[in-house]
């Protein structure tokens, strides 16, 4: 499996960067039901488990993985589904609410920075540093003549942790306004699901032109080759999970992992 298989999911310039003429629903190189998808995830979780203690031990580089999406697009849902069986001692997820009062003392980037892998380690975003360009936009949080200079902060941050050795895949999760609003109903009919509910979301809802055009302005500003946006058609929870580990499956399997030699014959000791 590499990497390079999966080229037709990169956001591409004038091509797939307006979200309107992109499918949310699964792709043609995906599994048409929901039974074949979980078959091959779980042969994925076992080799994502032993790509990962390899990356782990080989700590040459670190794995940075970003999770974007509209509200109900999954970002939780995808890690818990997608690094099932992991080695908790080298993935970490970090996840980026609205920022504290100590948080805004510092510059937008401090809390992120503080937040990304060391050598041999796979971090998770959940959201990210892109907030200060989607939400702190359409909230009008802050002038515009202070979030357009952000693009440039952010190029230039995510390119000094490649040359730091860190792989960065950013995932943006596509859903449609009306699997949206199912999974919203969702959260206001089933019990167990009424915790996930927030007033906000209607708010952000109302806001949902505003936020595509956001995200679009993102993906034409921000994609690099050294940094690249894959978008994941996320309807299908199924579809969404089996996607991005397949993804992240290829990446760390590009790397050629291996288990540090050792400077000694096992053969020659001894254990009384």
């Amino acid at each position: 499996m590499s990497l390079s298989k999966y080229k037709k999911y990169l956001i591409k310039k004038g091509q797939n960067e307006q979200l309107a003429g992109v499918s949310s629903d699964p792709w043609q190189d995906l599994p048409k039901n929901k039974s074949a998808a979980a078959l091959e995830l779980h042969e994925l979780h076992n080799r994502l488990a032993d790509l990962q203690q390899r990356f782990f031990v080989d700590r040459r580089k670190k794995l940075l993985l970003v999770l974007q999406g509209m509200d109900t697009s999954g970002k939780n849902g995808t890690i818990k589904h997608v690094f099932r069986g992991v080695n908790p001692q080298g993935v970490h997820v970090a996840s980026f609410e609205k920022p504290s009062s100590r948080e805004l003392a510092h510059d937008y980037l401090w809390r992120i920075h503080k937040r990304v892998p060391s050598n041999g380690e796979i971090v998770i975003f959940d959201r990210s540093h892109y907030e200060d360009v989607l939400a702190v936009r359409v909230n009008d949080l802050k002038p515009e003549d202070v979030w357009r200079k952000r693009y440039r902060h952010i190029n230039d941050f995510e390119q000094m942790l490649v040359d730091e050795n860190t792989v960065i895949l950013k995932f943006f999760l596509h859903i449609d306004r009306d699997t949206q609003k199912e999974r919203l109903q969702e959260r206001l009919d089933i019990p167990a699901k009424n915790w996930k509910f927030d007033t906000s979301d209607i708010v952000a809802r109302g806001l949902w032109n505003k936020y595509i055009q956001a995200y679009e302005e993102v993906f034409k500003k921000t994609n690099h080759p050294h940094a690249p946006w894959y978008i994941i058609p996320a309807n299908k929870k199924w579809a969404r999970n089996l996607l991005v580990a397949r993804i992240v499956v290829a990446c760390l399997e590009d790397m050629h992992l291996s288990y540090p030699k050792i400077n000694y014959d096992p053969a020659s000791i001894i254990i009384d």
